[in-house]
């Protein structure tokens, strides 16, 4: 019962995202383009939230994992949303990169 109240309310336990690449999934920073060049997770996709909406670089497979980050976890939870508006089943808010970075390192 407490699961499905947590999870209803949004609060579950982190994914494994370790396991998530392993399994091909993409990881999408959602930052300008000089933010990214500022520091980024290597093989991650820079793809700027406004650019979600018309990117050729989304992968065609709508059931590949996507982990979606940013600076701060604002945007990337955006992110989230508009690629699960557009059909994509399993995408997770990573937050922001840095500590993407570190979870994944």
């Amino acid at each position: 019962m407490f699961d499905k109240l947590k999870k209803m309310l949004g609060f579950s336990q982190a994914p494994d995202y370790n396991e998530l690449l392993k399994e091909g999934g993409v990881i999408v920073d959602v930052r300008t383009k000089g933010e990214y060049a500022g520091g980024h997770i290597k093989g991650s996709k820079n793809i700027t939230l406004h650019g979600l909406n018309s990117s050729a670089a989304l992968p065609k497979d709508k059931n590949k994992p996507i982990i979606t980050c940013c600076a701060s976890g604002m945007r990337s939870a955006s992110a989230k949303s508009i690629l699960q508006s557009k059909g994509y089943n399993k995408v997770h808010n990573g937050g922001s990169w840095t500590s993407l970075n570190n979870k994944i390192g």
